[in-house]
Parts: structure tokens; C-alpha cells; sequence
């Protein structure tokens, strides 16, 4: 993983490299790791962006993200995901 000003580039096992927006990144007490959220801003069939999260080290030790292990992980990442959806909605009706 590369990691430029709001974009990675994360080269998979065939070699081949991809750039990404970060989306955001966190830390869970719950599970003691950093996660990282980012997209390359295609669409899945329903028109929806999809979005990507991995685990990561933000020292930069270790430059590889690795894939999320468990259900209770994905719940945190969805549930923050859910959380800025809506702060976004919020801000675009408030805007009009």
C-alpha cells in the first residue's frame, strides 16, 4: 500500500495496481485495531459507490492492509458508515 494526501494505491498478489479515495480511518478500543475505509467510486448493480475496509497500520510500519477477520468488525465499520450517511443527508437537506 501506497499512501499519497487522500488516496492509496494498493497493488494486489498478480501485481497489479489500483488507486483509491480514503474515504476515513479509525481506531476501535473495542478491538484494538485501525481500520481504513476507501473507494475506487465504481458502482455496485444498485447504483450505490462501492466502498472497501481493511485493517492497517497507521505507523507505517507496515505498509499491507489486511482484510477484515470477523462479523462484530464489520458491524463497527457499517454502523460508522451508517453514522456519516446520515450526517451527510442531514447537511444536504440543511444546505437547501
Amino acid at each position: 500500500m501506497d499512501d499519497k494526501e487522500g488516496k492509496i494505491t494498493i497493488t494486489n498478489e498478480l501485481g497489479e495496481s489500483k488507486e483509491f479515495d480514503v474515504l476515513f480511518t479509525f481506531d476501535s478500543d473495542e478491538t484494538k485495531k485501525s481500520y481504513i475505509a476507501y473507494t475506487d467510486n465504481s458502482l455496485d448493480d444498485e447504483g450505490n459507490v462501492k466502498v472497501y475496509a481493511s485493517t492497517w497500520d497507521p505507523t507505517g510500519k507496515d505498509l499491507s492492509i489486511k482484510p477484515i477477520e470477523s462479523q462484530k468488525e464489520w458491524k463497527i465499520i457499517e454502523s460508522i458508515l451508517s453514522s456519516i450517511q446520515e450526517k451527510l443527508k442531514e447537511a444536504e437537506e440543511n444546505g437547501k
